[in-house]
């Protein structure tokens, strides 16, 4: 386990970034990490209006998050992924990503945000975790990723305070 004993940072992802960023999605599973330098291009050339934020303690990339905008919205976004490397989790690190991500989104005008994860019991403390910051579950789409496999959809209004 890593303890972080000196402030964290959240900041703008880099592409310098990339490489520190391959450990934590071999540790999480969450993607191929070959697939990632494709996948942040677009918002790492200013293509897209995507948002991709890392945090980091003592020079070390401990996580990511990653949140697009909503396709034909005012003001939507989906955070389609966040991962923390496995021996940072439970010490901050993603609820400080997630915190930073609707700071930067509300003070660019972001109205709603959207996380979707799995109904499987794997997924339990994903859901806590979204549980635990305060949003609401906002929809089921049953059998979205598979037979059995529902789609849950978590919403939070980023100009209204938590509950």
């Amino acid at each position: 386990m890593i303890t972080l004993t000196k402030m964290m940072t959240v900041r703008a992802m880099e592409r310098a970034d990339l490489t520190a960023l391959h450990p934590i999605l071999e540790g999480t599973g969450l993607f191929p990490a070959e697939m990632l330098a494709d996948m942040a291009e677009p918002g790492l050339s200013g293509a897209a209006e995507d948002l991709w934020l890392v945090a980091e303690a003592e020079g070390a990339v401990l996580g990511f998050a990653f949140a697009e905008p909503e396709r034909l919205t005012e003001g939507t976004w989906n955070l389609l992924a966040i991962a923390v490397l496995p021996e940072a989790q439970g010490q901050g690190v993603g609820k400080a990503l997630v915190r930073a991500t609707e700071a930067q989104l509300r003070a660019g005008g972001g109205r709603v945000l959207l996380v979707e994860t799995s109904s499987l019991e794997s997924y339990a403390a994903t859901r806590g975790f979204y549980d635990g910051l305060g949003y609401a579950r906002e929809a089921v789409i049953r059998d979205f990723y598979a037979e059995g496999e529902d789609k849950v959809v978590f919403w939070r209004h980023l100009a209204r305070p938590r509950e």
